[in-house]
């Protein structure tokens, strides 16, 4: 029953967060964007962590330099954020006096399952790709 009712709840997620792509659709789509990152930087297939960065140096929009640990992981933070934004997670509060982006908590974030949390993220980065900076995966 319980299996059932996760896979009732999974394909109710795949409607409507999953932006009506099945999990080998997203999949495909995520080896297709490692693929092109890694050929437009000529270096080895980025995990999840050098993408949200990578989101990060670009929604910060001071171009590419040399970032501290902590800038490194704001800029994660900042990724991330602007990401859950497209689902009304997080709204934009506004910039610091550096020009760093401030996010706050617009909706508590539901506790989905570590698949679904991985789901959800690529296809958010995904849809970012393709919407933010119009790329075709």
């Amino acid at each position: 029953m319980l299996i059932a009712h996760q896979l009732t709840v999974l394909s109710l997620l795949s409607f409507s967060i999953f932006a009506g792509m099945k999990p080998a659709e997203i999949n495909a789509k995520w080896a297709v964007l490692q693929s092109r990152i890694a050929e437009e930087f000529d270096n080895e297939k980025p995990d999840m962590k050098v993408i949200l960065f990578l989101i990060g140096v670009q929604e910060l929009g001071q171009g590419p330099r040399k970032f501290s640990k902590r800038q490194k992981e704001e800029l994660m933070h900042i990724a991330t954020c602007k990401l859950f934004s497209q689902m009304g997670f997080y709204e934009l509060e506004g910039l610091d006096q550096d020009g760093w982006p401030h996010w706050k908590l617009a909706k508590t974030i539901p506790n989905y399952t570590l698949l679904e949390q991985e789901l959800i993220l690529k296809t958010l980065v995904i849809t970012y790709f393709e919407t933010e900076l119009e790329w075709e995966l």
